[in-house]
């Protein structure tokens, strides 16, 4: 495989979390890296992010609706985006263990979208934020407390093994985060911490809703299908209407089959990880049989 392959075969194979994962590490690189040019030639650094993070002001996110999504993927540091990219990686796999990877988006992007408006509610109710200034929020901290609290919901008693500690319920380590960021607001980031208990919130309704037979974001997965559909290189165009006769076809069939015997062996090898790759594209790395997920792994390998 080149190096290409090599890409879209790890993308592929990688699970819901990791890809969420490399998205907001990409994320944080990319801003940096601009940062430090911008430091380097003494240009102004904040363009690009002004356009990306959450404002407090309704007026402002009209004019910019997509930052409701987008700051959930910006990090102001190191350790902010290492321990949200800690917890979403453990928090997300005990969540996949009761829920599909669709849903963890769903918790995801609605725990971002929660977060962002009960930072915008606090900013313009609470007296203690009147004449502050501008504000915005950044940060994939109210996703990330969407699932960890969501799955502790649904899953209160699991065990939890933490060094030093030992086991440990669930419920007590999203109740400690929740009860930290809630006596935190007054030390330091009130928004933020309000944001992180909007995210909070979000998990345990959708959680307790899903438990009744309600699937409070089954909205947003009809938008997010409808999105991919955009972009898929499969979708056929309805312009196109192609009929072809009985003859025709077999003719078609016969001659691909005797082009196939005439290739390359290396040429047809890498068809069948072509056909294995874009089949994973469509239904997902699970779909593959046994034998397909040998040869896909074995031809990594090479």
């Amino acid at each position: 495989m080149d190096l290409k392959q090599r890409i879209q075969y790890q993308y592929n194979t990688a699970g819901v979390v990791e890809k969420l994962i490399a998205i907001n590490v990409i994320a944080f690189v990319f801003v940096f890296l601009l940062k430090t040019i911008s430091f380097l030639f003494q240009l102004p650094d904040n363009s690009l992010l002004d356009w990306l993070v959450f404002p407090k002001d309704l007026a402002e996110l009209a004019f910019k609706p997509w930052t409701i999504i987008t700051y959930a993927f910006l990090h102001a540091g190191i350790w902010h985006i290492l321990s949200n990219m800690i917890i979403l990686y453990f928090a997300g796999r005990l969540f996949l263990t009761y829920f599909s990877s669709k849903r963890l988006l769903n918790y995801y992007f609605l725990g971002a979208i929660s977060g962002a408006l009960i930072y915008m509610l606090s900013y313009n109710l609470f007296p203690v934020f009147q004449g502050l200034g501008r504000s915005y929020l950044i940060g994939a901290s109210a996703a990330v407390m969407a699932i960890l609290v969501g799955v502790a919901t649904q899953a209160p008693n699991m065990q939890i093994r933490l060094l030093i500690i030992g086991n440990i319920k669930l419920w007590w380590i999203a109740a400690f985060l929740v009860v930290l960021d809630v006596i935190q607001i007054p030390m330091g980031n009130p928004g933020g911490h309000l944001a992180h208990l909007g995210g909070a919130g979000l998990g345990y309704l959708y959680t307790t809703q899903l438990n009744k037979g309600n699937d409070i974001g089954e909205w947003w997965e009809k938008i997010m299908d409808w999105f991919a559909g955009l972009f898929s290189a499969n979708k056929k165009s309805p312009l196109k209407t192609v009929y072809k006769n009985k003859q025709e076809k077999k003719q078609r069939r016969t001659s691909r089959k005797s082009s196939i015997y005439k290739k390359d062996p290396k040429d047809v090898k890498q068809q069948k990880i072509d056909a294995i790759l874009d089949k994973i594209s469509k239904n997902g790395y699970e779909s593959l049989s046994k034998a397909e997920k040998e040869y896909l792994f074995n031809a990594g390998k090479e």
